[in-house]
């Protein structure tokens, strides 16, 4: 047995074993009826059963689905930045985390339209408790992040994660992708915990960590939402916080999220690759010797840039204004627009209670307070 076996997804060897245990589960003939709605499912049968790879998997069944998605709910992806990257090399994405399927779905995408390596990525195994997900989390390059650990058991947890994603990045040619974050930015504000880059640090080798993540070659990436599919799900636990209460979740919370995540509108999407991290990770060397100050000072590198090359949408300008009663961005947006905007407020929540309008409104204006910090919006 490897020691990855608890995290890792399926060796190809395993791929057609675990597709034929699933093929029959009602989500999957779901999945597939909607992926393939002309096709008969004696057809998609076959060919799933046909199916002996993750990359195959993932190229003839993931890669179409995601397709539908952006058919069925947005207006379309649009993406910048990925001529920078080298088609045979690998890279550490590390991005905002705005769904919990779709983020790396789309990178995904966008990296096989682009003819560069497809990455494995983190997922939570508490969003793939259900056997048919975790499976299907399994075939698509997933490696999973255990939460609701011990103190003890999340050192262990979180090392055998760093020297998993070392061994993908080093030894096996392959890209990883993971959030900036644990759990979806519940504010619109995309700040890197520090947490997640001591946890990929602990694989290092290196006496000079900096060293160590220029190999690793970062990518910060933005990803952008016209409309959050998810924005009403997220006021709950913003109600609970301003009450100091404490939040518990629904039983099938997580798996709501995700189906709303996958269906809910989007309008139109950006993904934008930032530059690859290298003279900014010398600068840190140089000017911080304390490993702790080089890891506060990467993760505001990752913020910058995360921040800075966020695509804006009208909805955002609309709620900057709407939030601090002013038209400073009128110019960003039509009087359409801003009426449809106000409507989906109506819609998806009470607009009376002043802590949820107030909540709701900073989802999309944060990322706007946030590009001004950096330059004139």
């Amino acid at each position: 047995m490897s020691k990855f076996d608890q995290i890792r997804p399926y060796y190809d060897t395993e791929v057609n074993d675990a597709i034929r245990s699933v093929a029959n589960h009602p989500m999957m003939k779901a999945l597939m009826s909607f992926t393939f709605p002309d096709t008969e499912e004696s057809v998609w049968m076959e060919q799933l059963k046909k199916t002996h790879s993750k990359r195959d998997f993932q190229i003839n069944f993931i890669y179409q689905a995601i397709q539908m998605v952006l058919k069925k709910s947005s207006e379309g992806l649009t993406t910048s930045g990925f001529e920078k990257l080298d088609k045979h090399t690998p890279y550490l994405f590390i991005s905002n985390h705005r769904d919990i399927i779709l983020d790396t779905s789309l990178i995904n995408v966008s990296l096989y339209d682009h003819g560069l390596i497809m990455t494995a990525s983190a997922i939570g195994d508490n969003l793939v408790q259900k056997s048919f997900l975790h499976a299907l989390s399994r075939l698509n390059r997933n490696f999973l992040v255990q939460r609701n650990l011990g103190p003890r058991e999340l050192l262990q947890s979180s090392k055998l994660m760093s020297e998993y994603i070392y061994q993908m990045l080093f030894r096996e040619n392959r890209s990883v992708w993971i959030a900036q974050r644990e759990g979806r930015t519940k504010d619109g504000n995309d700040v890197t915990q520090q947490g997640v880059l001591k946890m990929l640090a602990m694989a290092s080798d290196e006496e000079n960590l900096m060293e160590y993540f220029k190999k690793a070659k970062i990518v910060p990436v933005s990803i952008s939402y016209e409309y959050d599919p998810t924005d009403m799900l997220k006021m709950p636990r913003l109600m609970a916080e301003a009450n100091d209460e404490v939040y518990i979740k629904e039983k099938n919370e997580d798996f709501m999220t995700l189906i709303s995540g996958i269906m809910g509108q989007k309008k139109r999407i950006h993904l934008h690759m930032g530059e690859i991290l290298d003279a900014e990770l010398d600068t840190i060397a140089r000017e911080h010797d304390n490993q702790n100050k080089q890891i506060q000072a990467l993760a505001q590198v990752i913020d910058d840039s995360i921040q800075n090359s966020y695509k804006l949408w009208p909805t955002n300008y609309i709620a900057y204004d709407l939030l601090n009663n002013t038209t400073q961005f009128a110019g960003q947006y039509t009087e359409k627009e801003k009426q449809l905007f106000e409507r989906r407020l109506e819609m998806r929540i009470d607009i009376e209670n002043k802590i949820v309008r107030e909540g709701f409104l900073a989802l999309y204006a944060n990322p706007v307070v946030n590009k001004m910090k950096h330059q004139n919006v």
